[in-house]
């Protein structure tokens, strides 16, 4: 992950919302599945925009990562260099895609971490709520370290008489 990024974690908040509110959910298309789901948040593409762009080239999004090229042309490579925007990372794709981030899991009781399936549409949002929370978390801790690093007021010196 690089600098966290309110922005990213009100998406991944938005997508677990919406996917418990019945959101389309398939792991196997493109555009609605763990990674489609949260690249339609960030980029307002539909499901069927991200799964046509997808398409161009072949491959799961576990393989769209590995050949990713922000050069390349390929409207899944756009897209994907928009959510790297947001402060995610190629990494970061992967484990959502596979519901794997040792620090998300961490977060979880090893019986749910034990339990978790990539392509049951109640992990993946049981995951995005956590990984938000994580994030979140992280954020704050960032913002209370820059508040220590940034120089204090400066004062009046005291004198005495």
């Amino acid at each position: 992950m690089k600098r966290i990024k309110p922005e990213l974690i009100a998406a991944i908040e938005r997508t677990a919302q919406k996917l418990k509110e019945g959101a389309a959910y398939q792991w196997g298309h493109m555009g609605a599945c763990n990674c489609g789901n949260l690249a339609q948040e960030l980029t307002f593409l539909s499901k069927a925009e991200i799964h046509r762009y997808a398409m161009e080239r072949s491959g799961d999004w576990n393989d769209q990562i590995l050949e990713f090229c922000p050069t390349s042309g390929y409207p899944i490579d756009l897209i994907i260099d928009k959510m790297l925007d947001y402060g995610l990372t190629l990494e970061d794709l992967g484990h959502l895609e596979r519901l794997s981030s040792p620090i998300v899991l961490q977060a979880l009781p090893i019986e749910t971490r034990n339990r978790l399936n990539q392509n049951r549409k109640e992990d993946v949002i049981l995951y995005l709520q956590v990984w938000a929370k994580v994030l979140r978390d992280q954020w704050a801790s960032q913002q209370e370290m820059e508040d220590l690093k940034s120089p204090e007021k400066k004062l009046d010196p005291i004198v005495l008489s």
